[in-house]
């Protein structure tokens, strides 16, 4: 029988003074999941997986999310595909830190800025 795993993510938020914080919150076989915290102009990107699709979904404040050549400022609970291939860029947008979720499937080759 599966036992629920259960996190709460408020215990991953911690900002970095000189870039972002990256903490995963979920890793499986099937699927990855991290926490970001931006303040200030702090950025993460560009970030792009061959064969894995990808959601961001703004927790906390407001982004300016680039995704492709596509660019949109994205505030609490709005949330935007990043398809397979394509680069993800994300920005603090806002005076107030910013807390991103990103979730990929299946997990990406590497989780490293490409």
């Amino acid at each position: 029988m599966p036992v629920v795993e259960a996190k709460d993510i408020r215990e991953l938020v911690h900002f970095g003074e000189d870039a972002p914080s990256r903490r995963t919150l979920f890793e499986s076989v099937r699927l990855w999941s991290e926490v970001v915290c931006l303040q200030g102009n702090q950025r993460l990107g560009p970030i792009a997986d061959p064969a894995s699709d990808a959601i961001v979904a703004v927790v906390a404040g407001e982004i300016a999310a680039q995704v492709g050549k596509d660019r949109k400022r994205m505030k609490q609970w709005e949330s935007a595909l990043v398809p397979a291939t394509v680069e993800l860029s994300v920005a603090n947008a806002s005076e107030e830190p910013s807390v991103v979720l990103i979730v990929a499937a299946p997990p990406p080759a590497s989780t490293e800025i490409v």
